[in-house]
């Protein structure tokens, strides 16, 4: 079974198994730090999302459909954005509630190679895997 990874009350992680040390201080600082850039980047693009105006007097066809495909493109970006911002959110939630690093579907630990690589994952490859096999 896992034993999940803490903050110590200093604020410094302690590690679980020898196979899956992490530091639970350094990855918490980056997501944090992500979900802050995400934040920025969503405040900046408020203007790319606007509906597109479609009157045929002030521009071509041509135009409103690039204008349109445009801002298609632009709403998936932020809906790829706010995606990524759940899952940070859910991940410091783990972390402040001590099962950081447990896969979420078997209890197992997570690899520290696979949170270094994506620190918001809740499972471990198998059951990664598993889950890609019935999909």
């Amino acid at each position: 079974r896992c034993e999940p990874a803490i903050l110590s009350p200093n604020g410094s992680g302690s590690t679980m198994s020898e196979q899956t040390q992490i530091d639970v201080k350094q990855q918490k600082s980056q997501l944090v730090k992500r979900r802050r850039e995400l934040l920025k980047l969503i405040e900046g693009s408020l203007e790319a999302v606007k509906p597109v105006d479609v009157d045929q007097t002030t521009q071509g066809r041509l135009s409103r459909m690039d204008a349109l495909q445009s801002q298609a493109m632009d709403l998936e970006i932020e809906r790829r954005r706010h995606h990524e911002i759940g899952r940070i959110e859910r991940a410091l939630q783990r972390i402040e509630e001590g099962e950081y690093g447990c896969c979420t579907v078997c209890g197992e630990d997570i690899a520290a190679k696979r949170l270094e690589h994506d620190p918001t994952t809740a499972v471990c490859i198998n059951c990664a895997n598993e889950a890609d096999q019935n999909a």
